[in-house]
């Protein structure tokens, strides 16, 4: 029968963000391994990003990301779609007036994309069977059930944070989140969490107004996941058990992670999606001693006020370390660039590089690194892991203060920035003594191998996530069997 040999075919839709976009340029690379057909969904915008990174990297440079990765006989093609926005649109200085279109706009352009896919597919091809989304669109079954596609909603981050949000409900109930005066005692009541403290919530859970316009995307999105086939999720049955176990109670969730860079995964297949060029810290790194430089950054999107800032950079200066320091040009805002303090990087030229961006998997990979410095972003903490990095955590915005959380109190292998109300040049210079030279850091060291281990551990072959992958990919073959014995069988 026509159709019955052909491959699965995938459309991936990550949000536009570069801590998004990367486990799912990972994952599709996965996913391709196994046989799937994958289409490859960027915005114009971001496509755009990243192609001027590259070419600024090097002249003339291939735009097509996956390039090496067809070369290498996997089946993956890179498409793009407009957002609703012009490309000189600043999405940074204008965000929710570019969440705003992510709501309303962006599903149009994507249902326009995905019709056209299904309906062009040649007899000899496998016409799209699954929808491989980002948890944040709040249409993905949408879309999904329009065109009878399997609908696997990606989640990125942290599964702790996926189930606070899945039982908003509960919290509302509680008063923890949404009345006039949230409790402030501890959270005992969510399946799958022992206890967490109302500290410890996202940023947008702690915050007194509720209807900003990424509220409503929260509260949109997390009654579309519940709509989902599957959920897959970034993080590792063995960090978070009892969690994933919840969850995939209440429907099929699959804990797939760490979904890791080729270089951590130990593919042959490189895809580079930075939308930032990259600087060269190698020769840098070269000419320090083992375990002796501090990495700092704050990840791709977080921002943060020009005062911190300021005592960052004193507390860098003043604790004598050595340091990387990836500094945004828009780190505080687009439209705020001049935010260092005078004269600090020729105080600090001996033993400090600054640098707009980097590689930061080459950095803290490399030997010299001792310790990071972060915002608490999820792929920044499993990479971390991965490379036996003790971390300082600096929470910023969204997931990071539950990130802390889980790296400070619950696996214990980072310590917090500021226990106080703000920062001080003071306590900088302090935490970064502590992390790097101080009576904590063997200890520390000694855990967060302990937990690289358990990540080593479930991506062996016969691992958790390894296990996990086989069963979430054999689930979609089935279900994608499934439909293209339909669209056979309707003559398409």
């Amino acid at each position: 029968m026509a159709g019955t040999n052909r491959k699965p075919h995938a459309i991936m839709l990550p949000y536009p963000y570069q801590g998004h976009i990367n486990p799912f340029v990972h994952l599709a690379i996965k996913l391709a391994s196994r046989g799937f057909t994958i289409t490859f969904v960027l915005t114009q915008s971001v496509h755009h990003q990243i192609s001027r990174a590259r070419n600024a990297a090097a002249a003339g440079h291939n735009a097509d990301i996956f390039a090496k990765a067809r070369h290498s006989g996997l089946d993956i093609r890179c498409t793009t779609v407009p957002d609703g926005f012009p490309l000189s649109f600043d999405r940074s200085l204008n965000h929710d007036q570019f969440v705003e279109g992510l709501i309303h706009v962006f599903s149009a352009h994507v249902d326009d994309l995905v019709g056209n896919l299904i309906n062009s597919a040649a007899e000899s091809e496998s016409p799209p069977t699954c929808f491989i989304a980002d948890t944040f669109y709040v249409w993905g079954s949408a879309i999904a059930s329009k065109y009878n596609l399997v609908h696997v909603s990606f989640w990125t981050e942290p599964a702790l944070v996926l189930t606070l949000y899945y039982h908003l409900d509960l919290l509302r109930r509680n008063g923890h989140f949404a009345s006039p005066a949230n409790r402030r005692d501890t959270i005992d009541y969510i399946p799958g969490v022992r206890a967490i403290e109302p500290a410890d919530l996202m940023s947008y859970l702690q915050s007194p107004d509720i209807w900003t316009v990424v509220h409503r995307v929260i509260y949109r999105a997390f009654e579309d996941v519940k709509k989902a086939d599957i959920i897959i999720c970034n993080t590792i049955q063995e960090l978070e058990p009892e969690t994933i176990s919840a969850l995939h109670s209440q429907q099929p969730t699959f804990a797939i992670g760490p979904v890791f860079a080729s270089g951590f995964a130990k593919s042959t297949v490189t895809v580079t999606t930075s939308l930032w060029s990259e600087s060269d810290c190698t020769q840098w790194l070269q000419r320090k001693g083992k375990g002796s430089v501090l990495y700092v950054s704050f990840g791709s999107y977080a921002h943060t006020s020009k005062n911190d800032i300021v005592e960052i950079a004193h507390g860098l200066a003043a604790s004598g370390a050595s340091f990387i320091w990836v500094v945004r040009p828009d780190i505080v805002s687009s439209d705020e660039t001049d935010f260092l303090p005078p004269g600090f990087e020729e105080r600090v030229r001996d033993r400090g590089l600054v640098v707009p961006w980097c590689s930061q998997i080459a950095v803290i990979s490399h030997p010299a690194i001792g310790g990071f410095l972060t915002h608490g972003g999820w792929n920044s903490i499993l990479e971390s892991i991965w490379c036996s990095v003790p971390l300082i955590c600096f929470p910023l915005v969204t997931d990071q203060f539950t990130n802390r959380k889980l790296v400070v109190d619950d696996w214990e292998i980072g310590i917090n920035l500021c226990d106080k109300g703000s920062i001080t040049r003071q306590e900088v210079a302090e935490k970064i003594g502590c992390l790097m030279n101080g009576e904590k850091l063997d200890g520390l060291r000694e855990r967060i191998r302990a937990v690289r281990q358990k990540l080593e551990g479930a991506l062996s072959r016969d691992g958790s996530s390894e296990r996990n992958f086989n069963d979430f990919v054999e689930k979609m073959e089935v279900r994608s069997r499934k439909k293209l014995g339909m669209i056979t069988a309707n003559g398409h």
